[in-house]
């Protein structure tokens, strides 16, 4: 079963987002309205609604890092990943996590990076060399 994700949650500048989504990560704007608008995350629906972002604090326990708690993001082949790190990198995005490789020659080897949009949404991009490893223990 093929399925998309879809997650709704609150901005407080619907034109401060498009320019964030759609310009820095790239992402293609959907439909949208004066209230919220969707963008097509990776393969993924996400909308932005106008309203008060989620709380998050640096609670989540990854290897020797705290980590944005709650966050959301997307997994992405090695290749596609690297592009993206680079991206952000040239549109000067401060990470919470610089990129870096993570259980490096380990099951589940993957490369990752955190940062905020705008309005402190932490988001977190997760890179592998091959897809089917996700899972992997």
């Amino acid at each position: 079963m093929r399925s998309l994700f879809h997650l709704a949650f609150n901005v407080t500048d619907l034109q401060l987002a498009r320019q964030f989504y759609g310009g820095v990560l790239g992402c293609m704007e959907g439909r949208s309205t004066d209230t919220w608008v969707d963008f097509d995350f990776f393969s993924h629906q996400i909308s932005l609604h106008l309203g008060e972002p989620f709380k998050t604090a640096n609670t989540g326990h990854v290897g020797e890092h705290l980590v944005p708690m709650p966050h959301f993001g997307v997994i992405l082949a090695l290749p596609d990943w690297q592009a993206l790190a680079d991206r952000l990198t040239a549109a000067k995005v401060e990470f919470v996590l610089k990129p870096q490789v993570r259980f490096a020659n380990e099951p589940g080897e993957q490369w990752t990076m955190f940062f905020l949009d705008p309005f402190g949404n932490p988001i977190e991009v997760k890179g592998f060399r091959s897809l089917h490893t996700v899972y992997s223990q």
